[in-house]
């Protein structure tokens, strides 16, 4: 019987974090034949990742370029695609989360009548441009999947209520969970010398990051003014904050907090890196949808920098909380897990709702039950089992 082949196609950071855990188990799975494929949507940030998790791509298309907007992305990525299925006719196409790489991937597959299996699928915050462009790039990847790996039960749910076939979704846990396993080492040592330089025993780290395109402009400064109060607030508090690549990030950010004398502005970290720091920080505030999954993990409080969440679990099993980006908003959720220990703790020992590090191999066995080679579908994720 013949391998199930199986391409991935990945193209951003985020995207290749949480896929790394699966291409290896998917290469390790002599039933299937597992072909990566890089859409390259960033570039710099997407090849550290790469060559942290030890992953060699079959293509690379390369398509990123300075100052690069959605339609150039998508029509680089649906051309690039278009060839290298045309040539390789896999059996499934796997795409993760909501990028625009992970639409077009999907797009590419449906013309070519391959079919698509959504990772991280039924995430929904009912707002069509919150997160933009995000939201609407996740609706279109379920119309078209036939595989649906929904992280939770509420992801189902979403999913169900769509009127998609219960018997195409499977609950897997997020990926991001199972990367962790990998990454997180209790005697890891910073390569960056200016984090071997920050005092952790000393003081309370607040650990920043924060780049969305809706807070983009005024919400960003309001952000970056929240940080400056709550450093003047808690004189116990040291602010680290690796900072996006996108110059609007930058530009704002550099500007308003630099100069602090208990700030450290770092450029993008690796994997190992961040979720390393992420296990040291006393407090989380961020936009990444990522990091909302993966602090729980950690026994990390999340402020969400956002009006909206597509991942609820976490507001509901108490692991994180709705700043939005207004600065007193921000400041007040903050001041408040920073000066009463008793609220920290209750978020801190929260139960994580996003995984229990297995999500890969469900998957994997999802793609086995689904081409029958297994005779079974996987046990659903279950937050506390």
């Amino acid at each position: 019987m013949s391998s199930i082949k199986v391409m991935s196609i990945v193209g951003t950071r985020p995207e290749a974090i949480k896929m790394a855990p699966l291409i290896r188990i998917l290469q390790e799975t002599g039933e299937i034949k597992s072909v990566l494929c890089l859409t390259a949507q960033h570039r710099e940030m997407l090849d550290q990742v790469l060559s942290l998790f030890k992953l060699d791509p079959d293509y690379d298309l390369d398509i990123m370029k300075e100052a690069q907007s959605l339609t150039h992305i998508t029509v680089r990525a649906l051309e690039g695609l278009d060839k290298v299925l045309q040539k390789e006719k896999p059996d499934l196409v796997l795409v993760q989360g909501d990028t625009t790489t992970t639409m077009a991937g999907s797009l590419a597959a449906f013309y070519q009548k391959i079919a698509v299996g959504h990772i991280e699928a039924g995430l929904r915050t009912g707002e069509r441009y919150a997160p933009f462009p995000e939201e609407i790039n996740r609706r279109l990847n379920s119309v078209i999947a036939q595989l649906h790996f929904a992280p939770t039960d509420l992801a189902r749910e979403n999913l169900l209520r769509e009127g998609f076939d219960p018997n195409t979704i499977f609950v897997t846990g997020n990926t991001v969970i199972d990367a962790l396993q990998t990454t997180i080492q209790p005697k890891f040592s910073f390569s960056d010398p200016l984090l071997q330089k920050v005092d952790f025993s000393r003081y309370r780290i607040l650990l920043v990051e924060a780049h969305r395109r809706e807070n983009l402009g005024e919400p960003m400064e309001s952000i970056a003014l929240a940080l400056r109060d709550l450093l003047e607030t808690f004189p116990d508090t040291f602010l680290v904050f690796p900072v996006h690549k996108n110059p609007q990030v930058r530009k704002v950010v550099f500007r308003l907090l630099q100069d602090h004398p208990r700030v450290l502005l770092l450029e993008p970290l690796d994997p190992f890196s961040f979720h390393n720091l992420m296990a040291r920080a006393h407090l989380i505030l961020t936009d990444s949808g990522g990091i909302q999954e993966e602090a729980p993990s950690l026994g990390r409080p999340v402020l969400v920098l956002r009006r909206v969440t597509e991942r609820p679990e976490a507001l509901e099993a108490g692991t994180a909380l709705l700043a939005g980006t207004k600065r007193e908003e921000i400041v007040a959720l903050a001041g408040g897990l920073l000066g009463d220990e008793t609220a920290y703790q209750a978020m801190a020992h929260a139960t994580n709702p996003y995984g229990d590090g297995q999500a890969s191999r469900r998957i994997c066995q999802a793609i086995l039950y689904h081409f029958g080679r297994r005779p079974s579908p996987p046990e659903p994720f279950e937050p506390g089992k």
